[in-house]
């Protein structure tokens, strides 16, 4: 069961529960490194609010952590889309278990996250 790269986004909404826009927040952030909302707002052509609204939805789904108050990364991927996955699971009443295209989401996204933070 792989997962097409350029799906990513798409898979994050229909299998972790997120947002098309938390989707795209959390893949910027993956691939790019830590971030403030100005910058994330500059990149997807959002508003700053939308943008530091975004990624404090993110940390409190599990994907991001903040580094100031406007300031944002992510956990690895491993756990940060896991986490996610997790809370949409307890959110839903769903019973939480091992999910290969939740693993494949994460294992596709550890090259870029890796990259970017070993520039």
């Amino acid at each position: 069961m792989s997962i097409n790269p350029e799906s990513v986004e798409e898979k994050l909404v229909s299998e972790v529960g997120l947002e098309p826009l938390q989707a795209r927040v959390f893949v910027l952030i993956i691939k790019n490194g830590k971030m403030t909302a100005e910058v994330i707002a500059k990149n997807l052509g959002i508003s700053t609010k939308e943008a530091l609204d975004t990624a404090n939805k993110l940390i409190d789904l599990g994907g991001f952590i903040d580094i100031t108050k406007t300031e944002f990364e992510s956990t690895h991927p491993r756990f940060a889309v896991v986490n996610m996955y997790r809370r949409i699971c307890q959110r839903e009443n769903i019973l939480f278990k091992k999910n290969l295209l939740v693993d494949n989401i994460s294992i596709i996204l550890e090259k870029p996250y890796d990259d970017a933070r070993t520039k």
